[in-house]
């Protein structure tokens, strides 16, 4: 979608750009959503104002807290919200043609001028029931605009958890690597699935899109394939190697090479451990290191690990040593990667404490193979060598749950608050325009999150609020927060004159995130068992939903 001045700019002045994929234009809504637009302004109701809160109602991957992600290209969306006469043309041949022309020249005029967004900020940690975004405008118009909004908020904000909820079992120390572009769903499933999983606290991608559009580091060495391509170092006809400071060069690196591999293969320490391995595995080696001297990860699983892939490496490495590189590590895609890793590190060890070369023992080591939160676990259970993950499958496709679920409902029109009611109580909504606040306890953690009527106070530190359930009359609690945080910001005044909150560079999103996971209570965050966390309203606004709930719910009549 070309950017377009549909409203207020950044601060610098610039428009802000369309959405970073080109399919996200007006038209990528359900066809109810035309036909409430129309059926609005055939009643004239199109240009009331109403109020919409985007919420879910369930957090997800059974644990007790969801990452917020999504709303940069919400923003995008809405600032350059336009339709096109060819888009108009097939809403008019889509829709019944009884419709009136006059509303296809309504169509022509309808921009997001009028709305204004308030949301969470992105990156933050959120709770069912509290709104992620409050949107505000005339009815028809931000009737258009949920599907999208939702589309664009309810996958951002699942992988967003999902990359969360593996760097939370995985440790602040561990490198984690999103490996998942071949397997994600579809091209712009792949490239979302990047941007969030490095924003939940993913570190790198090996999606060589996403670093160029996002700015994400790339990582990335060979294949299987790459290794089982060679059949002997006879293959390698280039054999020189400059030092790393250019002062020497080594003419013949496969013979350095082959040199090492007799002195490990005969090292005391190693006590014979090593055999003969695999020529064409070493040669694979061995032309890599000469492409990439200062970036040498292998590969050490095609053939054998340990009788192999492991001292043929080694070989490699200290060659590489001696003209002045060192090389990165090795990676494991498959076997047991507790019990290989830990013997790895052990050869690894070995050869520092023999040779005499401080920081071999820490080369890093990598593992692969359909890894998820399952597999962390349990090789932590296990005890590993594991310094750097690579996770695919069961990070993009959010394999264990294939939805957030947020809704997009109607809490107020015409000033006049409105409720959903069902039998199931997760989806009754919580009525009229709010306020929403993150009450903070002495000991710095958050612990609840509280919604208010537009119009009430603001809580106040060291000022005792009652703190109720929305729907439970028993479960209430007295808070005295130590610091009050406003929730929702102005990140689209439309055409109200407003203060508008920027939108934070890509980098400080994930850096919020990451403070975010730092911040709350280990008990709500930990995989098993977690503790739920408090979301309330206040007393006022508890006693007005109730009311609203019994003025609009019909009674029934015994026969």
């Amino acid at each position: 979608m070309e950017a377009k001045a549909n409203g207020p700019t950044q601060k610098s002045g610039r428009v802000i750009d369309g959405p970073t994929n080109p399919m996200v234009t007006p038209l990528l809504t359900d066809l109810y959503q035309f036909t409430m637009a129309y059926a609005y302004w055939k009643a004239g109701k199109h240009n009331e104002r109403a109020v919409f809160d985007l919420y879910f109602r369930k957090n997800p991957f059974g644990g007790e807290f969801t990452v917020f992600a999504g709303l940069e290209e919400c923003i995008k969306l809405i600032a350059n919200f336009k339709l096109t006469d060819e888009e108009i043309a097939f809403v008019r041949e889509s829709l019944p043609g009884s419709c009136e022309e006059g509303f296809f020249e309504y169509l022509k005029e309808v921009d997001c001028s009028d709305v204004e967004v308030y949301a969470i900020s992105e990156g933050t940690v959120v709770f069912p029931k509290v709104p992620l975004l409050r949107v505000e405008g005339p009815v028809a118009v931000v009737q258009l605009l949920e599907t999208p909004v939702l589309n664009l908020v309810n996958f951002a904000s699942l992988v967003a958890t999902n990359a969360a909820r593996h760097r939370l079992v995985a440790g602040k120390s561990k490198m984690l690597l999103e490996f998942g572009l071949r397997r994600a769903q579809g091209p712009d499933g792949a490239l979302s699935a990047s941007k969030y999983c490095y924003i939940g606290g993913f570190d790198a991608t090996s999606n060589v899109a996403a670093g160029r559009l996002f700015g994400i580091p790339l990582r990335g060495t060979h294949s299987h394939a790459f290794v089982s391509s060679f059949m002997s170092p006879d293959e390698i006809l280039d054999r020189s190697l400059c030092s790393s400071d250019g002062s020497t060069s080594c003419e013949d690196f496969v013979s350095l090479v082959q040199s090492w591999l007799n002195k490990i293969q005969w090292s005391k320490s190693l006590s014979g451990i090593f055999g003969e391995t695999n020529q064409s595995e070493l040669a694979a080696f061995m032309s890599y290191a000469l492409a990439f001297p200062k970036n040498f990860l292998a590969l050490v699983d095609t053939y054998d690990v340990m009788r192999s892939g492991v001292p043929n490496f080694c070989a490699v490495a200290l060659a590489l040593n001696d003209l002045g590189y060192k090389a990165v590590g090795i990676r494991l895609d498959s076997g047991d990667l507790a019990y290989l890793s830990s013997e790895a590190r052990k050869i690894f060890l070995t050869i520092e404490k023999e040779f005499g070369l401080p920081g071999f023992g820490k080369t890093s080591i990598t593992a692969s193979n359909d890894l998820n939160e399952e597999t962390l676990d349990a090789l932590n259970k296990q005890g590993h060598e594991v310094d750097c993950y690579g996770i695919g499958t069961y990070l993009v496709t959010c394999y264990s749950q294939a939805a957030l679920g947020c809704v997009f409902k109607l809490v107020e029109i015409n000033n006049q608050p409105r409720i959903k009611l069902s039998e199931d109580l997760t989806k009754v909504s919580i009525p009229c325009k709010k306020r929403c606040y993150r009450l903070y306890g002495k000991e710095g953690y958050s612990l609840v999150d509280i919604m208010t009527g537009e119009n009430e106070p603001c809580p106040k530190v060291g000022e005792r609020i009652l703190c109720r359930h929305p729907f439970n009359e028993s479960k209430r609690a007295y808070v005295v927060p130590k610091r009050v945080e406003e929730l929702l910001k102005c990140y689209w005044p439309g055409k109200s004159g407003k203060v508008r909150e920027e939108l934070p560079a890509f980098k400080d999103i994930r850096d919020h995130c990451i403070k975010q996971l730092e911040q709350m209570r280990a008990d709500h965050m930990r995989r098993l068992n977690p503790t739920p966390y408090k979301v309330s309203v206040s007393t006022k606004l508890y006693d007005f939903i109730h009311f609203l709930w019994l003025n609009e719910a019909p009674v029934g009549e015994l026969q």
